[in-house]
């Protein structure tokens, strides 16, 4: 019997959600008995494929030129029927429409997951960004992306599987993270041995609050309530150059020098939360699920996020919960006020208080949004449409 051969398509293999999914599932695929090809036009992750027994095809993925999203979609039609690709998948929205012309094409099953919020300032972006929502099977990574999904286009219910983005346990465990190589790491952002660390971790981008998350620290400066801490704004400005400038600029005339640090990306996350002791989530606009939130609850450091988009899904928080179930704080966007409350709060926490609110943390992510999960979750979606047991073939490995 020929193993299913699943095709997808992602921009690059940078950074982010959409990205680390493509990785995660490639390997999930090949683990099932499957063949994974993914398209794409290379990037961090991409040598992750291949150690995961994927097939990387270097292909303009990227590009937003009309002319050559339709010259692409013919090219993944030719891809699909040399490769004998069972289905593909697509998982951002310009090549997502090269990839659905290849899939009428060629009669194969066409699946989405729909990765962000994608804002409609106009009727020709609405249409642009439509096709995330035209999958035989639409994947959403929250109920909040499900409800967006809904509410413009009327996707019809039966078409969407809610599977949230999923955290590895084995890696993301404070307990499995020796400590040298989370000193090495402080060593490297220039981060005393004392000092409690406050951690952004995020893409340089204004919707991101990193002005927020500066105008809060000034506030917790300006009243003394900062204490040791250190905040370390991990991420890159990937070409917004004059943002970057910016941060920069409201550091300085902040007098945070040395108080609020720019790091520039970090690869290892699960060091980085086992070196904090504070996450924060400050996006100004909806977070289509936003995985700081559950890393670092996975990893038992307290996360405070702002109530917009999925962080509340994932994030249990007064007064939706009792203070003795909560797993970190929500916070309304925007808010520098109640964000430097919040961390005022997270910063007083006693080590028995803090110990215990990271163990909720780690037993609600790993009882909702494992990898493992998210992995048969997805599998299970190309089986509805293929007829195959892929799921029930990565589960027989697991066992």
């Amino acid at each position: 019997m020929k193993r299913p051969t699943i095709l997808q398509i992602v921009p690059e293999l940078d950074t982010g959600g959409a990205e680390l999914s493509a990785v995660e599932i490639a390997g999930a695929i090949v683990r099932a008995g499957g063949r994974a090809i993914v398209l794409t036009q290379g990037g961090r992750l991409a040598d992750r494929v291949t150690e995961a027994g994927g097939e990387l095809v270097d292909f303009p993925a990227a590009t937003k030129n009309p002319a050559r999203i339709w010259l692409n979609g013919n090219a993944i039609a030719n891809i699909v029927t040399r490769e004998g690709v069972d289905l593909i998948h697509a998982r951002s929205r310009a090549p997502a429409w090269s990839a659905r012309f290849a899939a009428r094409a060629t009669r194969k099953p066409f699946v989405t997951t729909y990765h962000g919020a994608y804002g409609e300032k106009n009727a020709m972006k609405r249409v642009y960004n439509r096709v995330m929502a035209d999958g035989d099977i639409v994947i959403a990574n929250s109920k909040y992306t499900r409800d967006l999904m809904r509410s413009r286009y009327d996707t019809p219910e039966g078409r969407i599987r809610v599977i949230y983005r999923g955290v590895d346990g084995d890696d993301f465990d404070a307990a499995a993270i020796p400590a040298e190589r989370t000193e090495a790491l402080r060593r490297t952002w220039g981060v005393g041995a004392d000092a409690r660390v406050i951690l952004q971790a995020a893409r340089l981008t204004e919707w991101k609050g990193q002005s927020v998350l500066i105008a809060a620290t000034k506030l917790l400066h300006q009243l003394g309530r900062l204490g040791d801490a250190v905040v370390v704004l991990a991420g890159d400005a990937q070409g917004r150059d004059g943002y970057e400038t910016q941060i920069r600029q409201e550091i300085a005339g902040a007098g945070l020098g040395g108080r609020v640090l720019l790091v520039g990306h970090v690869a290892d996350m699960p060091a980085a939360y086992s070196a904090a002791h504070l996450a924060i989530v400050a996006s100004t606009q909806p977070e289509a699920f936003g995985r700081v939130g559950t890393e670092s609850q996975i990893m038992g450091c307290p996360v405070i996020a702002t109530a917009i988009g999925a962080p509340p899904e994932t994030v249990l928080a007064t007064p939706a919960v009792p203070e003795d179930q909560r797993t970190g704080w929500l916070v309304p966007p925007g808010d520098a006020v109640a964000l430097s409350e919040a961390i005022s709060d997270a910063l007083a926490l006693t080590p028995e208080e803090r110990t215990s609110l990271g163990q909720r943390a780690r037993a609600h992510v790993l009882g909702s949004f494992t990898l493992d999960a998210m992995k048969r979750q997805t599998l299970a979606v190309y089986d509805e449409l293929l007829g195959t047991h892929m799921a029930q073939t990565f589960d027989a490995a697991h066992r």
